[in-house]
């Protein structure tokens, strides 16, 4: 069986201190508080830009596009089945939102792409969903390599080998989760271990621009 692990913090500080005025580890950005003035828990992009393209398959064979979700906020994040310690935790609190959301949870649309193209099969996808109750309620996209790595690139995401070597079936990965308003725009990003309360908060206001 295939073992992975989060890439170190510094990799999602950088990437978060590229796309967001907060910078890594704000406290808007892991408390899961609303700031003074109602704005978005999350780090924020400023200004908000364009999402990058995302099309693949999820693990039924069908063809996911993100705008297939226009009209809804959209929460991305990269992860895959085997993974030890994060990957579970970040479904977890995105159930956790989603329960919390309530009929708001109608405007709201997961969707997982996968860090491991050769383990994430249908099947191995299929039982990770089923065990965390999300058959049916986020999306899981995979694909081949280079299919993969094209949207790792777009979305400023780490995967790759043990530099070390001493394990040949571990790879490091970050795993940001991003926030696209309802018009398509990268608008927010979330820790790993961001509370399912930035969620609930911040959804509706994605899904209303």
């Amino acid at each position: 069986m295939s073992r992975r692990r989060v890439v170190v913090a510094g990799v999602l500080c950088a990437v978060i201190a590229a796309l967001v005025a907060s910078g890594c580890g704000g406290s808007s950005s892991t408390t899961g508080g609303a700031d003074p003035k109602g704005s978005f828990t999350g780090g924020t992009a400023d200004p908000p830009k364009a999402a990058p393209p995302l099309a693949l398959s999820n693990h039924l064979g069908e063809s996911v596009k993100l705008e297939d979700y226009r009209g809804k906020a959209v929460f991305v994040t990269f992860i895959y089945v085997h993974c030890p310690d994060i990957c579970p935790v970040i479904v977890s609190n995105m159930r956790a939102a989603q329960e919390e959301l309530g009929p708001k949870a109608e405007d709201a649309q997961f969707v997982a792409v996968s860090v491991d193209p050769e383990n994430d099969t249908p099947e191995a996808v299929g039982e990770f969903l089923k065990a965390r109750q999300m058959t049916g309620r986020m999306q899981y996209l995979v694909g081949s390599r280079p299919q993969l790595e094209h949207v790792w690139e777009n979305w400023n995401v780490v995967s790759r080998d043990d530099p070390s070597r001493a394990n040949p079936d571990v790879v490091e990965h970050s795993a940001p989760i991003y926030g696209i308003s309802a018009s398509g725009r990268l608008t927010t990003i979330y820790p790993p271990d961001f509370n399912p309360g930035q969620i609930v908060h911040d959804a509706p206001l994605l899904a209303s621009q």
